[in-house]
């Protein structure tokens, strides 16, 4: 669908996708910012206490987690937990991982065999919140002592049944739930010609929460008169060797080298 401006094609469609985007950003910035605020106080007395910070998620709710590990400009504290054939989008069928975050047992095998711990933080990152490997995330983390912080869609989330037999979400399980506003679905646009939504938004809000958390985070341990330590740009000059300094400085609480 084109539109003119003066002499000038304009396509609707993208258009349309941003203004939609931005304006769940905007919800983001008017109805999640003090639930980032309280969440990022945890993280903050976590690490105070000596705790560390994992984040996870499925497939695509990877992502997301994946932008704020090993960042230019991130706080080198995150920590991602993958689970093999959901840790991204790369198994072969694809498929696959679709099936795999709906087994039980799988979380429990990820947390076995890993360094999670109480007193620690896990951000447990599910759109939908209805697989098993997510709930399970947020349920046995929460038993063993981890404080567990939710990222989901309430509405998305609400609409849809659990495919767990416990018949609870992911949120149901979170000391802290932020909402990443998106719809039943994901998508935002819809046109005619086209049977179905198109052009899903979680990727974008997620991310931005996330980061928003980051910074929530570092705001709070600077309150702590904690310096953040917080990667430089490798490609700036200097970038490298600060990198290695804080690196080697928080050895004991960094688990993707």
């Amino acid at each position: 669908m084109v539109e003119t401006k003066g002499n000038t094609p304009v396509s609707t469609l993208p258009s349309t996708y941003l203004d939609k985007t931005i304006a769940l950003l905007e919800r983001l910035r008017d109805e999640e910012i003090p639930a980032v605020g309280e969440a990022g106080a945890v993280i903050a007395r976590a690490i105070a206490d000596g705790g560390r910070l994992f984040a996870f998620g499925c497939s695509h709710s990877s992502l997301p987690v994946q932008d704020i590990v090993y960042r230019a400009g991130g706080l080198i504290l995150a920590n991602p937990v993958y689970g093999p054939g959901i840790a991204a989008v790369d198994t072969r069928p694809t498929t696959l991982g679709s099936d795999i975050e709906k087994l039980s047992g799988y979380a429990k095998a990820i947390l076995d065999n890993g360094p999670i711990r109480a007193g620690d933080v896990l951000i447990v990152v599910s759109v939908s919140g209805r697989n098993a490997v997510p709930i399970e995330m947020a349920q046995l983390a929460r038993e063993r002592g981890v404080t567990v912080i939710g990222v989901t869609s309430h509405e998305y989330t609400d609409a849809v049944t659990s495919r767990h037999e416990s018949g609870k979400k992911m949120k149901d399980f979170a000391d802290y739930v932020l909402d990443n506003k998106v719809g039943v679905g994901d998508a935002v646009l819809e046109t005619e010609g086209v049977p179905q939504k198109f052009a899903p938004a979680s990727g974008v809000t997620t991310a931005a929460l996330l980061h928003a958390l980051m910074a929530s985070v570092i705001e709070e341990l600077l309150a702590r008169d904690i310096t953040p330590p917080v990667f430089l740009a490798a490609n700036v000059d200097g970038g490298a060797e600060w990198n290695a300094k804080l690196l080697d400085e928080y050895a004991d609480r960094i688990f993707y080298l």
